[in-house]
């Protein structure tokens, strides 16, 4: 999650995904780091391209950008587009499968 001080957007999903995120099989499967937009990229990490919106979450793998939601959609719609993102980069459903 790329974030950056003063940002609403990202006050909200901590607020209201914050707590729960880690609960999630998504969290799970994917768990969050958060970097400040100051220190991108972080170490060992190729973006596909620069970030210009916080919140900022991308999927990496191998530290090479998969995919990324740009915002913060608000609760619902957040995951439908994360679950959307993992299934369809990631091997997600199967393992969520194996659980």
């Amino acid at each position: 999650m790329v974030e950056q001080p003063g940002c609403h957007y990202c006050t909200a999903w901590t607020e209201d995904l914050g707590p729960i995120y880690p609960k999630t099989a998504e969290g799970d499967y994917a768990p969050l780091r958060r970097v400040r937009m100051a220190e991108l990229p972080p170490e060992g990490v190729t973006l596909a391209r620069g970030v210009s919106f916080t919140p900022t979450f991308i999927l990496v793998e191998d530290g090479r950008e998969l995919a990324r939601i740009e915002g913060y959609p608000g609760e619902d719609f957040f995951w439908g587009l994360l679950s959307m993102l993992l299934e369809e980069h990631t091997d997600f459903a199967d393992s969520a499968e194996t659980h």
